[in-house]
């Protein structure tokens, strides 16, 4: 049985201010939940077979195909700010 102090006491951890009001909404709103987690370990589920999708899920490979990259003149034509064929950005890192 889920209590209110259980709820506050979980509340504390996840550094949260639960009210006595929604405490009492909480505690019933779990106690609901473990009922129906309850009926749901009572269903016969050796037939189905373990999934972590609910649809199947394949890879779709495409054939790799070279074609020529961007110029290096073409790439930096929009740069605000370039220094010898590189992008310039303001310093972040310290």
């Amino acid at each position: 049985m889920i209590t209110k102090d259980n709820v506050n006491y979980i509340a504390a951890l996840a550094r949260l201010h639960v009210s006595e009001a929604e405490a009492d909404r909480f505690a019933k709103d779990l106690e609901g939940i473990l009922h129906y987690v309850e009926k749901l370990n009572k269903v016969d589920v050796s037939f189905v077979k373990p999934t972590s999708h609910v649809l199947d899920v394949e890879n779709v490979f495409r054939e790799d195909i070279v074609s020529p990259s961007l110029l290096n003149e073409d790439a930096l034509r929009s740069a605000v700010d370039k220094h010898h064929g590189f992008y310039k950005v303001p310093k972040v890192i310290e």
